[in-house]
């Protein structure tokens, strides 16, 4: 028997350890602080002590960067506290309901039973080291999601049995498809009333458009689930031993006289088949009409794990995780399947060779730490105590220290290599502290920051030093030559030469590519209770904003309002909790608004001449919503180019009917003329001057947000709900039936659904549940219009 115990800075690896010493290694971990102190203690008893960093850095095959992503509710973080328990990190069994689990270790996640941010740990399986992040289901924090899956290179999606792919199953996945993550999906709930094994897997057809690889199949559904039959090597594997929380099951060959070998062996028939079109030994038996019984588990592993990290096919295992079965096998699927560092190819790796080169993914700010930024090291190595080249901001920062992550718990380590995923404190740059909204006109989802760079508010690259990046872009450059080719991996970081024209080939940094951060759809007002609260209510709002993306910060200029802009209900009294409770900070929101969006019906051709003492700018262009396609660009220099451009970004900032932000509206330049000693801000409050003008002569509108509804409930209660939908403007997309459950999809406007979810649990008795994303801006109706100007200009 070998048990695992976690002691400050190392792993004690406990041969035979009676059950008396356990309490011992627990003891050690929570009072001692030094290695020195665990070793001298461990060394007594007789242990064998190796330091983590020296045992698992070197094979970097052996590093899993894994996330687990799913719906709310599909049991996420159960799985994962399953995982930490039969790993040997814990000695509980964390519940979500009782609010003693490891990962959802902030108040808010414990009092909701919902997991609100990404939690990261380190752990041991079958002596791989394990990087897992735990993320978000609810859609209010999506952006958790998104800069987890960005640094990760596998994911395992949970399903809920009884349900099988819903409303943010779909948003996280196409998530994962944007950074092309390998992904392996485990089928949860086998135990709840309602399970269909079998609908899941047709609902991951239907929907998701994949090719599910049966691994597994379940013995018996709902109450009667009692474990899996293992396809690959035709194994039955159980859960019958009472008291042993899952730690102790059985596998046990499948006989041709089992019940289930005829299915079993269908189904191995079929996996076999599907894997034989992308593995070339597989295919080889299969055209050799051999005896597909006597083909080596081992060959159809490798098959799986091809098709796995090629994308062409996804393995699906079941389970579960409250009932503590099927875990395991999951653990050692991800061990098989899914890609170590060294398996995935990376486009700027090259490039920095063997130089440091990583991603400052996220940021939180520690009681006892203080700023704690999270990176990926993609290439080279990180030590603490050594100085980083943050190549967005184009300044040099220090390491002081550099943490491995369990939770909300850090160990020190002196440094750490490619692949892995570690907090490291000292960085100062790191994050722009002055947040501005991103605009659709404008795809590079740039932001401003201190200095006048271009870097998102996280995802900076950090590398070993100036050099680095500067024999980075000559590698660049000569593999591309002049062509001007960026791949999903590489953003490009122009230089400021005054004479150059805007050619993305001169002067390019290859840094990593940042964070898409989705727009808000709400938005109140914040204001401190009394005027000896506002310094805190500063702080807490520029902490808050450093680690939240999503959040945005913003004061109206006309009224000296503080306003927060938010992904959700959920999230801003979220924020509002939180300023309470760990900033300590009395403060109130005002009511909730929808954060609208403004565009343009019309055409406005407009010639605008800016003169002052010395300078002047002309220049001609069109506001037009349907431009003509078939004008011809003409280059401009640099610094006058981007002045132009931050211009038009100032302009659509403040539309000019509510003063929210502008889409969909096309800005032509026709004409630029600049005269000399013309500075950039000069052209820059020009055009955003011109701009306001233009649109307020082009017939402006509100847009409002519309959203994707799906509404689980039962049939008793089906007509109370398409009722209720069709009194808030909702279009009823489609009715699912399963069984007795209804599941309604509906597009309906954000504005409807102020309160939802507390008026559809009182007509439905509590029996009912919906999810809800952004799916697009719609036109209102001019007296709709005029409601939503009366009603927000008493707010802003």
């Amino acid at each position: 028997m070998r048990e695992m115990y976690r002691c400050c800075s190392v792993i004690a690896h406990v041969r035979d350890a009676p059950s008396v010493h356990r309490c011992v290694c627990q003891e050690l971990y929570r009072t001692y602080v030094t290695s020195a102190a665990c070793h001298q203690k461990v060394a007594k008893k007789g242990w064998t002590v190796t330091p983590l960093q020296q045992k698992h850095a070197v094979d970097i095959s052996k590093i899993r960067n894994i996330g687990i992503m799913a719906h709310i509710d599909a049991g996420k973080t159960t799985t994962t506290e399953r995982m930490l328990y039969y790993s040997g990190f814990t000695r509980h069994l964390g519940d979500v309901d009782d609010g003693d689990t490891v990962m959802d270790y902030m108040e808010q996640e414990r009092a909701r039973g919902i997991t609100i941010t990404s939690a990261a740990i380190t752990f041991l399986w079958n002596k791989h080291k394990m990087n897992l992040i735990d993320t978000p289901g609810h859609v209010d924090f999506t952006v958790e999601v998104e800069r987890s899956l960005r640094v990760l290179d596998g994911a395992v999606a949970i399903l809920d049995a009884s349900a099988g792919v819903e409303a943010q199953t779909l948003t996280v996945w196409r998530q994962a498809d944007n950074y092309r993550i390998p992904r392996l999906v485990f089928i949860n709930k086998m135990d709840k009333r309602g399970a269909d094994f079998s609908g899941s897997v047709d609902s991951l057809r239907e929907k998701l458009h994949v090719v599910p690889l049966l691994l597994q199949l379940p013995i018996g559904q709902e109450s009667s689930f009692q474990g899996v039959v293992d396809l690959i090597h035709m194994e039955r594997v159980m859960w019958n031993s009472p008291g042993s929380e899952g730690r102790v099951f059985q596998r046990e060959p499948l006989s041709t006289s089992d019940t289930l070998y005829e299915q079993s062996h269908h189904e191995r028939t079929k996996l076999i088949e599907h894997l034989a079109d992308v593995d070339d030994a597989l295919a080889d038996f299969v055209l050799s009409d051999a005896d597909f019984s006597k083909i080596p588990p081992e060959i159809l592993e490798a098959a799986v794990r091809t098709a796995t990290l090629e994308h062409k096919q996804v393995p699906i295992l079941c389970g579960s995780s409250l009932k503590n079965k099927g875990v395991q096998p999951l653990l050692d699927a991800i061990v098989s399947y899914l890609p170590s560092p060294v398996d995935v190819h990376y486009d700027f790796v090259p490039y920095y060779k063997d130089d440091l080169c990583a991603l400052a993914f996220k940021i939180i700010h520690d009681k006892q730490r203080g700023v704690l930024t999270f990176a990926r090291v993609y290439s080279g190595k990180m030590q603490a105590n050594s100085n980083v080249y943050n190549a967005n901001r184009s300044c040099s920062e220090r390491i002081t220290r550099i943490m491995e992550v369990y939770a909300d718990e850090y160990r020190d380590v002196s440094e750490v290599m490619m692949g892995n995923i570690v907090a490291v404190s000292g960085l100062k740059e790191v994050a722009s502290e002055h947040l501005t909204f991103l605009f659709p006109a404008f795809k590079s989802g740039i932001q401003c920051s201190r200095n006048g760079g271009p870097p998102t508010i996280t995802g900076d690259t950090l590398v070993s030093s100036a050099k680095a990046v500067s024999d980075a872009r000559k590698a660049y450059h000569s593999s591309v030559g002049q062509e001007s080719r960026i791949s999903e991996e590489v953003s490009l970081e122009a230089d400021e030469d005054p004479d150059a024209v805007d050619d993305p080939t001169v002067g390019n940094d290859p840094v990593l590519a940042g964070l898409h951060v989705p727009d808000p759809v709400f938005l109140c007002s914040i204001e401190p209770a009394s005027m000896s609260h506002q310094k805190g209510l500063e702080h807490a709002l520029a902490c808050l904003t450093r680690e939240d993306p999503s959040l945005r910060v913003t004061v109206n200029e006309e009224t000296g309002q503080t306003i927060l802009s938010g992904m959700g209900e959920l999230h801003l009294e979220i924020i509002l909790d939180r300023i309470h409770k760990e900033y300590k900070v009395d403060a109130e929101l005002g009511e909730v608004f929808i954060a609208y969006r403004e565009a343009i019906t019309g055409r406005d051709d407009d010639d605008q001449e800016k003169e002052r003492t010395k300078t002047d700018v002309k220049f001609k262009h069109t506001v037009d919503p349907y431009p003509d396609s078939s004008i011809k660009e003409k280059p401009i220099k640099i610094p006058h180019r981007k002045a132009v451009k931050n211009g038009i970004v100032s302009g659509f900032n403040r539309g000019p009917i509510l003063h929210f932000p502008v889409v969909e509206a096309p800005v032509v330049l026709h004409d630029l003329k600049v005269g000399r000693g013309t500075s950039t801000a000069m052209i820059t409050a020009a055009v955003s001057q011109a701009v306001r003008l233009a649109m307020e002569k082009a017939q402006p509108v509100l847009m409002e947000p519309l959203m994707a509804l799906e509404i689980q409930t039962d049939d008793t209660y089906l007509g109370s709900v398409l009722k209720d939908l069709s009194q808030r403007r909702s279009q009823i997309c489609e009715v699912k039936v399963k069984g007795e459950s209804r599941t309604v999809m509906a597009l309906t406007p954000l504005s409807e659904l102020m309160g939802y979810s507390t008026t559809l649990r009182t007509f439905t008795s509590g029996t009912a549940s919906f999810s809800m994303e952004l799916h697009s801006y719609q036109s209102m109706s001019e007296q709709q219009q005029r409601a939503v100007i009366a009603r927000t200009r008493g707010f802003l």
